[in-house]
């Protein structure tokens, strides 16, 4: 049976530019589904060896047969989906990639230990499962791991290890957000899987200044209309700078043993946050007075998962940031130029700014997922209460500046909008001055044209009476019957009838009766004779009564 294949990875458009995230299947990434990557027109055959066998069942001593070896009815067509095959196919015979893994501990008393790293390559992956299958340090309150370029044996011993399940794995692999909790009452302990897709600005690696150009936020359908990519990264071409979309994917393990949080990155092609970055923000947060406070007062390990979501937090301000600054000149640039082109980009942006309000929600909901999930590890009822009350304090603080980069988000929405108007008014406004001149144009051409209408009216009858008599008069012909006379007396007698005529149409706007008749309007020269002979009366009257 064929099975449609899902690759997590596509291929970047530009060179030197991050590849466009894939779009999120978000009902493959929902861990309550019975069918884990299965669609609808999807037909697996059924296996009656894995209708009643226990889903737990494992060998504490093997590894190599994550993850259908725990989870049972991840069968093969759905790791080949989920693209957890592609990963487990480097291990088969061959070498696989390098991944590396930054990992710190933390203490009882909110103190961060000496950062490590550890290179796991097909040559030491046997010392690396004894690695994480050894006793940690007593007192070691969480181990937070960061991996970098994942492999197929890392991702097989830690979930085998920390029993994870696959959607944490193939929910980041495909970029996907997701939140959900796997509890334990078995051992006290649960499962708690974020992952959020946030935005974070770069240095522009193609060096190419234009984001139409770059072909980056935008794609060429087969039939040639334009059309809009929000998954691909968005160049700003006023300061070199590209907005992608960056990926947090974290799986915490709480137990009362000793907690673990696992962090996944992408490979370097993305230009995603990398494990070495993280790591160092980690124990920055470790050598805040704030956050060690807090470290130091709760037992809880959900503070230390708290503490990465703001690196999320700083990155979205940073990108807005940088998109505000583009937008100022985009500002300018129209102002200047009255470019109506340029809002082809402006639509570009708010498509893009429209695609950020999910990813803000999503944001928002992580948030609230960590606050309304309470760690089964705190058991004593005082230690609760302050932990409870410092986590409401802090996820509130979160919130609202979530909250604030929202309202900014729709700030710069706005401005847009009001920068497209702009530059369609000023459209407007130029094709104004273009219709006006054009109607001026068109009223000097009828101008003249009336002119040729006058002339042609003073000759026309001439003309008329030419041909009556045919030219066919006594001075210029023996046998004519005609006189030059007879003609002129006839082209003059026409002309004053034409002009009586075309004076009594066209003087109907002097009549306050719209509807007087033609006959009445006829009567003009001796209308005009009277009111003229009044005028000059009421004139002489005037003057008679200032001079007494």
């Amino acid at each position: 049976m064929a099975y449609s294949i899902i690759t997590p990875q596509v291929p970047p458009n530009t060179k030197g530019m991050p590849p466009r995230i894939p779009r999120a299947s978000h009902r493959h990434a929902a861990p309550s589904g019975p069918w884990p990557w299965s669609d609808l027109d999807e037909e697996t055959p059924f296996d009656a060896r894995f209708s009643g066998e226990s889903l737990n069942t494992r060998d504490p001593n093997s590894w190599t047969g994550y993850p259908t070896s725990l989870f049972r009815n991840w069968s093969p067509s759905r790791l080949v989906r989920s693209g957890i095959a592609r990963l487990l196919s480097e291990r088969d015979g061959t070498a696989f990639p390098k991944c590396d893994i930054y990992y710190v501990d933390v203490n009882s008393e909110g103190r961060f230990s000496k950062p490590s790293k550890y290179e796991v390559s097909s040559q030491n992956t046997k010392e690396f499962w004894c690695k994480v299958q050894a006793k940690r340090p007593d007192g070691t309150r969480i181990r937070a791991i960061f991996l970098e370029n994942l492999s197929g044996p890392v991702m097989q011993m830690l979930g085998t290890k920390y029993h994870i399940e696959p959607f944490f794995f193939s929910s980041s692999l495909n970029w996907i957000p997701t939140r959900y909790q796997e509890e334990h009452p078995s051992d006290g302990s649960d499962h708690i899987t974020i992952v959020l897709n946030f935005l974070r600005a770069i240095d522009n690696p193609t060096l190419q200044a234009s984001p139409i150009a770059t072909g980056r936020n935008r794609v060429m359908s087969r039939a040639g209309t334009i059309t809009i990519d929000t998954q691909a990264p968005l160049s700003l071409r006023s300061n070199d700078k590209v907005i992608l979309i960056d990926l947090l994917a974290l799986h915490m393990v709480r137990s009362k043993d000793g907690s673990t949080i696992i962090s996944y990155h992408p490979p370097p092609e993305w230009q995603s946050t990398s494990a070495a970055i993280l790591h160092s923000r980690f124990r920055f947060a470790g050598q805040s007075v704030y956050w060690r406070t807090i470290f130091s007062e709760s037992e809880d390990p959900t503070f230390i998962l708290l503490s990465l979501l703001w690196h999320a937090l700083y990155a979205w301000d940073e990108a807005l940031e940088t998109l505000y600054s583009h937008i100022c000149w985009l500002e300018t640039q129209i102002l200047l130029t009255n470019d109506v082109y340029q809002t082809r980009e402006l639509h570009v942006i708010r498509a893009s700014l429209l695609h950020y309000t999910s990813l803000l929600e999503d944001f928002k909901k992580a948030v609230a997922f960590v606050e309304n999930t309470p760690s089964p590890t705190v058991l004593d009822h005082p230690e609760r209460q302050r932990s409870t009350a410092i986590m409401d304090r802090e996820c509130k603080v979160l919130l609202s500046e979530i909250e604030r980069l929202e309202m900014f988000r729709k700030m710069q929405d706005m401005r847009l909008e009001n920068l497209v108007n702009l530059a369609f008014n000023n459209v407007n406004f130029r094709d104004s001055q273009d219709m006006r001149s054009l109607t001026e144009a068109t009223l000097r051409d009828s101008a003249v044209m009336k002119q040729i209408s006058y002339l042609t009216m003073v000759f026309l009858p001439a003309s008329f009476a030419a041909s009556v008599f045919g030219m066919n008069i006594s001075q210029m012909s023996d046998d004519g019957r005609g006189k030059l006379t007879d003609y002129i007396v006839l082209a003059l007698l026409l002309t004053a009838a034409s002009i009586w005529i075309l004076v009594a149409l066209h003087n109907k706007q002097r009549h306050a009766d719209e509807n007087i008749s033609f006959a009445a309007r006829l009567q003009w020269p001796i209308q005009n004779l009277i009111r003229s002979v009044a005028s000059r009366k009421h004139r002489t009257e005037k003057k008679n009564e200032e001079f007494v």
